[in-house]
């Protein structure tokens, strides 16, 4: 079969695509044979060593697709269903996988594969993210960094239907109307305004409760700043780059903050969380209290492209590749 692999870390350069034999489903796995594989901003950091992993080694975390075979000692699924997985192990980026058996979830009959593929991982963490890391409560006013990338279209959705005040930061004027039909009440552009003044001034000073970033290293400082007295800063991400050290005092310095490093696999630890999760997401799909956009189809050898096209910030919602 055809496989993504990298035999070094680096840029989008070092993805390779590789003919690959791969193996029968061991005990307690499923052989998925992907339709639709997402891609996430976690994959550039698995790539560039960021988050490192033995090498050479298999890329990706999520797809949809049909389970082939099943192992020994496998009970819940069974040839011909359809699933998706979001926690690896790596190798999505592939036209197959095999995946612990515990990781997959059944796809309803009104979620398609494309849009499992695409919002499975993005919106269980903004599931997670919303409900259990900060439990967001109607009439609040949060602020939700790229509010038009993959995680910040739902999470925003989400956040309004919950009855928040969603404040959404951009990187482009291009991307405020998307912002705005997706959930935020006010737009910031961080390139070409002073946008912690705005949260002040929105807030009426305050400041707000929580601030979810995923840029990290550029607005790691000012989000702080944004934050009201015993505010939480939700950091799950680096799209900018990891932040540098920091002196823990700054914390209280700035309001008795409080900082959490979240991570998806912590939330999703037994196969009844993980089920859970995504059945929440599912619900709120299916409702179309949250509408899922895949902006941006590449081939599965195409697949430096995507990750150039990440690096840009220019996509919008949700990119996939097709086997």
């Amino acid at each position: 079969m055809k496989a993504i692999r990298i035999e070094k870390t680096g840029g989008p350069e070092v993805l390779e695509l590789r003919d690959i034999e791969l193996a029968p489903p061991g005990p307690r796995e499923a052989r998925v044979r992907h339709t639709v594989i997402g891609v996430n901003f976690i994959d550039t950091y698995h790539r560039s060593g960021l988050y490192p992993a033995p090498l050479p080694i298999g890329i990706g975390l999520e797809a949809a697709g049909v389970v082939e075979a099943a192992g020994a000692n496998v009970t819940h699924v069974k040839a011909g269903d359809r699933v998706a997985y979001c926690s690896g192990p790596l190798g999505a980026y592939a036209e197959a996988n095999n995946v612990p058996a515990d990781r997959l979830v059944k796809l309803p009959a009104n979620v398609s594969d494309e849009i499992a593929a695409a919002a499975l991982l993005k919106g269980m963490t903004a599931q997670y993210l919303l409900k259990r890391t900060f439990a967001v409560k109607p009439g609040q006013t949060i602020l939700f960094h790229s509010a038009a990338g993959g995680v910040g279209l739902i999470a925003c959705q989400w956040a309004k239907h919950l009855g928040a005040i969603v404040i959404g930061t951009v990187g482009s004027d291009s991307k405020f109307a998307l912002a705005k039909e997706n959930g935020c009440a006010h737009v910031l552009n961080i390139e070409k305004e002073n946008w912690v003044g705005r949260v002040r001034e929105l807030t009426k000073g305050e400041g707000v409760p929580v601030v979810y970033d995923s840029v990290g290293k550029d607005t790691w400082s000012d989000s702080l700043d944004c934050l009201a007295i015993r505010g939480m800063m939700v950091s799950f991400g680096n799209s900018s780059g990891p932040v540098a050290d920091f002196a823990p005092g700054i914390l209280t310095a700035k309001g008795s903050l409080y900082l959490t490093r979240p991570s998806l696999m912590h939330y999703t630890r037994t196969p009844q969380e993980l089920q859970e999760t995504a059945d929440d997401l599912f619900a709120v799909l299916a409702s179309g209290v949250v509408k899922v956009q895949v902006n941006q189809h590449f081939k599965l050898a195409d697949a430096r492209a995507a990750h150039e096209a990440l690096h840009s910030r220019k996509t919008t919602g949700a990119t996939v590749l097709i086997p």
